[in-house]
């Protein structure tokens, strides 16, 4: 699974964003605006030997992604749910679970959704929203850090 992202030239530095994910950062060159996003979502994964690879596109686009998808579909349901405002045990009840657990295995990467399940918790954490799956367009492989 990968999330894409832009990276554009903004005066000095190079924006770059990952809008699924709401994380936003810089460098002073390209690569290092690369690296920096990278660095941001490892550390908001925070979790040992997670590892964030960066995959060059077209025109400002770019996708992240990473061989342990539970970690990153848990950070994805975790940033859209607090975007929300939501607690887990609210997200719980959305989804007519009587258990706080069921819904926690998720954010925690301790379980790894079908697609099917993701469509139904990122309707949960994330209300009124909507979010396509796209086919890749970045490059195969990832730029090294």
């Amino acid at each position: 699974m990968r999330f894409s992202g832009q990276v554009l030239k903004a005066g000095r530095y190079w924006a770059i964003e990952v809008p699924i994910l709401g994380v936003v950062t810089q460098g002073r060159t390209r690569k290092e605006a690369y690296a920096m996003i990278a660095d941001a979502v490892e550390s908001l994964v925070n979790k040992d030997g997670f590892h964030v690879d960066v995959f060059p596109g077209d025109e400002g686009y770019f996708e992240i992604g990473s061989t342990d998808i539970g970690a990153l579909t848990a950070l994805l349901l975790r940033r859209q749910r607090v975007k929300s405002g939501l607690s887990q045990s609210e997200v719980s009840q959305k989804l007519g679970s009587r258990s706080l657990n069921g819904y926690a295995r998720y954010e925690q990467g301790r379980s790894i959704p079908t697609v099917g399940r993701l469509s139904l918790l990122l309707s949960a954490v994330a209300p009124g929203g909507g979010f396509v799956i796209n086919e890749s367009h970045g490059r195969g492989l990832p730029s090294r850090r």
